[in-house]
């Protein structure tokens, strides 16, 4: 049986995991509230709390801004209906990155000013530019892995995955940072059928192409 002190040290845990929670919703509700160049006194404010009190929580401010892509991260990949960890199934290419672009245009027109806060880069911010990074090569690793389980499945060479995984995430991401600039002037279905237009013809060509050759 548990004893006292594991058992206050597990709740001890589960009351800092859920005041983390709590605060990082009053994050994202600052930032929709104040915009993505909000300082931390917007963000305690909005929390009723002080500033220490969310550092404690998140140890600086980097800390807080990571969790803010953690979340957006995880965002991007449950709306593909996949959770980390997992197995990954052999989805089909043009229904993933349909999928995908879909998901990330559609961050970028319900939950604007949270995607310029992940992309802001806070200056002076160790760790930023990291973040950054670490969410498009997150899930590039994830879709490269759906593209080489696909590719597997269909009998075709896989050395293609990584390069398509990562290509695709870099683009789309590129393209909803265009979609920004444009002040979002096509709708977001347009723009999704202009990239499934551009991938849909490669991915069938690939069938063939990539066919691997009888031992």
């Amino acid at each position: 049986m548990m004893d006292g002190k594991d058992g206050r040290a597990t709740r001890w845990e589960a009351h800092n995991a859920e005041r983390r929670q709590e605060l990082l919703g009053a994050t994202l509700r600052a930032i929709r509230r104040h915009g993505h160049t909000l300082g931390m006194d917007d963000i305690a404010t909005e929390a009723g709390t002080s500033k220490p009190v969310i550092y404690r929580h998140f140890q600086d401010k980097a800390g807080l801004y990571q969790a803010v892509v953690d979340h957006v991260n995880n965002f991007i990949w449950t709306s593909l209906g996949f959770d980390e960890p997992g197995s990954v199934p052999p989805t089909e290419p043009r229904e993933l990155v349909r999928c995908l672009a879909d998901t990330y245009l559609t961050l970028v027109e319900n939950d604007p000013e949270v995607y310029q806060f992940v992309i802001s880069r806070p200056i002076g911010e160790a760790g930023a530019d990291s973040s950054v990074l670490g969410i498009t090569t997150r899930i590039g690793n994830r879709v490269s892995e759906m593209m080489r389980a696909w590719l597997e499945a269909n009998d075709l060479d896989t050395e293609p995955a990584n390069i398509w995984g990562h290509g695709i995430v870099g683009f789309t991401w590129a393209t909803a940072d265009r979609w920004i600039i444009t002040h979002l002037r096509r709708p977001r279905p347009e723009v999704v059928d202009y990239i499934d237009a551009l991938f849909a013809p490669a991915f069938e060509h690939a069938r063939t192409a990539l066919r691997r050759s009888p031992a």
